[in-house]
């Protein structure tokens, strides 16, 4: 990505060190208040009185926003320059946090998120150049380490802190908590930061970027409330899907008619390339879909505290930072089999899901949220390392953009995906539970098959149903859980057709 940051050789070791914490500081908030989200959703749904499908907006809308404002890093650090972007996006980013703990509504909630999204966005390409550029070549390896390592410190200390200020006040002193974070970085950052030197004022491809954000907004909001409005029973989804299908075309017209197209198509071209914008895009539907799903199945049909699904979530982010470091070590395999190892583990997790039931122990969930991120960790520095190695240095900035976009993309989209097919499959568990409850239904006489549930008072009829709700829903996620499996196996045989990078 291009940097409008320069060389600063002047800077002392100390000012550089101290530019390094605040960055990876930055960083880590950022990666902190995404996952936050995900332990606290059962508590906002009962708060906004939402529907499972409503609530997940608070994490769907939240990444779409992350996914559109990312590729245009490079244009807003040229334009206005890397430190006041960097300042002004953590300033707003650290407000944005504050009005989500303030929302007093759904549709408050999920617009102080997409701003919370789209400010923090610039975050992490920009905070990459700057140490990069910040730092002497013989430093950099150091450096990027500490940053890889804060990156995944969030998806620890996230869920954690939002189950443990959920239990012990409620959600929204997840978010407050985060403030003074966001404020001490804002200013040290604005302290510490050099002045940036020699801005190109790069021309920025509006209509490819707006017709983008439209498309994209509409398939999600499509997406979104598709379910919940019979899907084109319903003249909003109609028109969503319209406008979504006119801005793609305009978009895919434009990329292919303008000279310099806010997305370059001729990157697809490169076998490697395109292959890995496909499983990066996998990737991105399985890095944080567990987390959105697990939290209000664990909270709701199975007991669990909010303090225990934070640190079941938590459990991934701990396996997320032994997959990096494993990664490291294992650069010298074919980054293939490194891959084909990883996905074959979340397909395994995967599997794991789908036979669990409402029993399930708090260490047989941590063993696997452990298991997702052990491979998330080991498949994301192989990925991005093959996507990127057959492709000349002058074209890496739009296309690290496009690479970003899609992940985002991926997790917002089958998000949306799986909270739909789990409303839809509840629905019909349930209809499907109660055709069996019948006079008809000779199995019923027996006192071991309805224990100490029964058919002959209100009170009996109202707690059989509540235990069909649980089931019905437990169906449902173990439906989604299968969506999850079948994403994972979709993968292996997309790598085997790479080139993949011969050990040395």
């Amino acid at each position: 990505m291009d940097t409008t940051v320069t060389a600063h050789s002047g800077l002392t070791p100390v000012r550089r060190n101290l530019i390094l914490v605040m960055v990876v500081l930055a960083t880590t908030l950022y990666g902190t208040t995404l996952l936050v989200v995900s332990t606290i959703l059962p508590q906002m749904q009962g708060s906004f009185a939402a529907t499972a499908d409503e609530i997940a907006w608070a994490m769907t809308f939240n990444i779409l926003a992350t996914a559109i404002v990312t590729p245009m890093s490079g244009w807003l650090a040229g334009r206005f320059g890397t430190r006041r972007v960097m300042v002004w996006s953590l300033a707003g980013f650290t407000f944005a946090t504050f009005m989500c703990g303030a929302a007093e509504s759904l549709e408050g909630l999920v617009f102080w998120r997409i701003m919370q999204g789209g400010f923090g966005a610039p975050s992490t390409p920009l905070t990459q150049s700057i140490l990069l550029t910040v730092f002497p070549r013989n430093q950099q390896t150091r450096v990027m380490g500490i940053f890889g390592f804060g990156v995944v410190l969030g998806p620890i200390f996230g869920p954690a802190l939002g189950g443990i200020m959920a239990e012990s006040y409620n959600w929204r002193w997840a978010f407050y908590a985060l403030v003074p974070v966001g404020i001490a970085a804002t200013v040290g950052l604005r302290a510490v930061l050099p002045e940036d030197e020699n801005m190109t004022d790069r021309p920025l491809d509006w209509i490819g970027f707006i017709a983008l954000s439209i498309a994209l907004g509409a398939t999600q909001l499509v997406l979104a409330r598709g379910q919940r409005l019979d899907w084109f029973d319903s003249y909003e989804i109609i028109i969503a899907a319209i406008v979504a299908v006119i801005c793609f075309w305009i978009f895919a017209a434009h990329c292919l008619t303008s000279p310099r197209p806010f997305l370059d198509p001729r990157l697809l071209l490169d076998r490697n390339y395109a292959l890995g914008l496909i499983l990066v895009t996998i990737y991105g539907m399985l890095n944080f879909t567990p987390m959105v799903l697990l939290p209000p199945l664990l909270t709701g049909p199975a007991g669990y505290t909010d303090s225990l699904v934070g640190l079941v979530v938590g459990a991934r982010g701990a396996g997320g930072c032994i997959g990096f470091l494993i990664a490291g070590f294992a650069g010298r395999l074919d980054a293939r089999v490194s891959m084909i190892i990883g996905f074959t583990m979340l397909l395994w997790a995967g599997l794991w899901l789908m036979h669990i039931d409402l029993n399930v122990t708090y260490l047989n969930l941590a063993l696997n949220a452990g298991l997702q991120g052990l491979a998330i960790g080991l498949i994301w520095v192989p990925l991005t390392t093959v996507t990127f190695s057959t492709l000349p240095k002058h074209q890496m900035g739009e296309a690290t953009a496009v690479y970003h976009l899609l992940r985002n993309l991926g997790s917002s989209f089958f998000i949306s995906v799986c909270v739909a097919e789990i409303v839809r499959s509840t629905g019909m568990n349930y209809a499907h539970l109660a055709e069996l409850l019948t006079p008809y239904n000779k199995v019923l006489d027996m006192p071991q098959v309805l224990g100490r549930w029964d058919t002959e008072s209100l009170k009996g009829l109202a707690s059989l149903s509540k235990e069909m709700t649980r089931q019905a829903t437990l169906i449902a996620y173990l439906n989604a859980f299968g969506l999850f499996t079948t994403a994972c196996a979709m993968t292996l045989p997309l790598i085997l057709l790479m080139r993949g990078k011969q050990p040395k």
